[in-house]
């Protein structure tokens, strides 16, 4: 194998035992300010949080910070979901 590969193969593995930490940490966070919103949430995974407002349904996706929904303006990171809640 070339020194690049493994270089790849190695910055993967980093990547993937990083998400793996930090996920269920940023997963804990993004509930508890839901929730101090006032927020129901009616699904979550391992990756996403799902909610209702304004009669639509929003995904967030802690680990990346990305928020989805008809009723939000789609961007990234926890905060700015949060100012339009």
């Amino acid at each position: 194998m070339s020194q690049f590969a493994d270089d790849m193969r190695s910055l993967r593995h980093t990547r993937r035992s990083h998400k793996k930490e930090h996920q269920p940490k940023r997963m804990q966070i993004a509930i508890d300010a839901l929730k101090a919103k006032g927020i129901e949430i009616t699904t979550q995974t391992e990756t996403e949080i799902q909610f209702w407002f304004k009669h639509e349904i929003i995904k967030f996706f802690p680990y990346t910070g990305w928020a989805t929904g008809k009723s939000i303006k789609d961007g990234r990171g926890l905060q700015n979901l949060l100012k339009q809640l």
